[in-house]
């Protein structure tokens, strides 16, 4: 038996485009119905949401056999729910508001064993199919994606050497919080923050490293992918609802 190939890691190492799509519902069957729509890979965030590890299993369970490869967001870069979602079978794991080459260093570290990093050792458990892969310890760092978010103008300033940390596989813009912190708090299309989105991916790309990023307007994500962001998530399963579920009774009360 052996731990499953991990093709988003690889895709995005190669430069090949990966759509994507943000889940904040918490919701096994939405997660369900988005794996099978095509998407490239599907973030489960448990940062914004009530999504606690039980559920998250859940919805990782409900995904295999599915398009979409599961990304999982931990509320924090937190060594104990790293551990806690790489045990639980998670492969690709965004780990939001790293400031720093440190705090990189720190995520990195949360997911290798000894003498790589701290991660602690389970030799039973969904990652390794409760002991029946006998050689996960020698195989897993290669399914391991380690994504880093920056959000802050900061963050962005320390780009370079935060992409430089080994064992980091790829950065990610949030466009939200660093449009808050750049003084544009709601307004991610101010020419600021845009100018901020474009300078980061071109970096980026310099340094061979590819770049993500959250675009649920249509437009965005399309001026994105063209600027060369690699893996962009073009739409949120909440956004999606809610603005369906109010298009359809607005044209009822009309």
């Amino acid at each position: 038996m052996d731990i499953p190939t991990n093709t988003f890691k690889r895709a995005i190492a190669k430069g090949e485009k990966q759509i994507g799509l943000w889940s904040s519902t918490g919701s096994i069957a939405a997660v369900e119905m988005l794996g099978h729509a095509g998407y490239d890979w599907l973030l489960l965030d448990t940062e914004h949401t009530p999504t606690e590890l039980p559920d998250i299993i859940s919805q990782m369970r409900v995904l295999v056999g599915c398009s979409a490869e599961p990304i999982v967001r931990p509320a924090w870069n937190d060594t104990v729910l790293i551990k806690r979602f790489l045990d639980a079978g998670a492969q690709s794991l965004l780990i939001p508001f790293v400031q720093n080459e440190e705090e990189a260093e720190r995520a990195v570290r949360a997911m290798r064993y000894p003498p790589h990093g701290v991660r602690g050792v389970s030799v039973s458990s969904r990652a390794n199919r409760y002991g029946r892969v006998t050689d996960y310890f020698k195989k897993v760092h290669d399914e391991l994606c380690c994504l880093v978010q920056l959000e802050t103008g900061a963050a962005l300033e320390r780009l370079e050497a935060i992409a430089a940390v080994n064992g980091i596989d790829g950065i990610f813009i949030g466009p939200s919080d660093l449009s808050a912190d750049l003084g544009h708090l709601g307004n991610p299309g101010h020419p600021d923050v845009q100018a901020a989105i474009r300078s980061a991916v071109d970096r980026c790309r310099k340094l061979g490293k590819p770049a993500g990023i959250l675009a649920p307007v249509e437009a965005d994500a399309r001026r994105y992918l063209e600027w060369g962001y690699t893996f962009v998530a073009v739409g949120a399963d909440m956004g999606l609802l809610r603005k369906a579920a109010d298009e359809l009774i607005s044209r009822f009360r009309e």
